[in-house]
């Protein structure tokens, strides 16, 4: 029976190298791959290219590996919640491709699905469509944009069996499913793992054929970016 489970976080980031490209899912703080980032902070592994609908903040998520300047580059659709990326950024420390958030899923998908490139009307007429060939479609112009892929794919899900088929929870949804599909070498945490066949395989969101390392993470911080609480009457 297949096992994709590893004994440690070590074992499940084994292989990542400097300069190599990599995916990390998630939807702002939600649903983030929290181990793999924590350990990934603590090597010396630099000049990653980061893929990541967002940037983290300042002292969590992929604001761990910012402060450490172990991201040569970063490709997103939203980065206003971390000073240090903007700080970055505006000295010219930080390479920065941001792209719409719906394009940026698609990129995602597409590449998990083999599709090398596809025509989207998003960013036609600004500078997100510099320099890229256009076509006209039912009447309205589309760019030209290309799929995306990476060496690693860091996910989280909600349960996972070791055989790799995940369930996520949730906003947790946004991003993990795709990019789990697009990495050559996807790494799986979740908070609940299970044998194979104790997860009813009609609730299964990424099925085990695109996972290759699987773990249950640990002291899930699930923080909140901006949090917003009625005032008391």
């Amino acid at each position: 029976m297949i096992n994709k489970k590893v004994k440690s976080i070590d074992e499940a980031i084994e292989g990542v190298k400097t300069g190599m490209t990599v995916m990390l899912g998630g939807f702002g703080l939600c649903g983030i791959p929290e181990n793999c980032i924590r350990a990934l902070s603590k090597t010396k592994i630099k000049n990653l290219i980061c893929i990541s609908n967002n940037a983290g903040v300042d002292d969590f998520g992929l604001g761990l590996l910012l402060q450490n300047k172990q991201i040569k580059k970063m490709i997103s659709s939203y980065v206003g919640e971390n000073k240090e990326f903007e700080r970055q950024m505006l000295n010219g420390e930080l390479e920065v491709d941001l792209i719409p958030q719906g394009t940026l899923a698609e990129k995602c998908r597409a590449g998990g699905a083999g599709i090398p490139a596809f025509f989207t009307p998003a960013g036609y007429a600004t500078e997100i469509g510099k320099n890229k060939e256009v076509r006209e479609f039912n009447g309205k112009p589309h760019i030209l944009e290309n799929s995306l892929i990476s060496d690693f794919a860091f996910i989280k899900a909600w349960k996972g069996d070791t055989a790799g088929n995940l369930i996520y929870k949730g906003t947790a949804r946004n991003f993990n499913p795709m990019m789990a599909m697009a990495g050559k070498i996807t790494v799986a945490e979740v908070e609940e793992i299970y044998s194979v066949g104790e997860l009813d395989p009609n609730q299964i969101h990424t099925p085990g054929i695109f996972v290759q390392r699987i773990f249950q993470g640990e002291k899930y911080e699930k923080r909140i970016e901006q949090k917003t609480t009625r005032k008391k009457i």
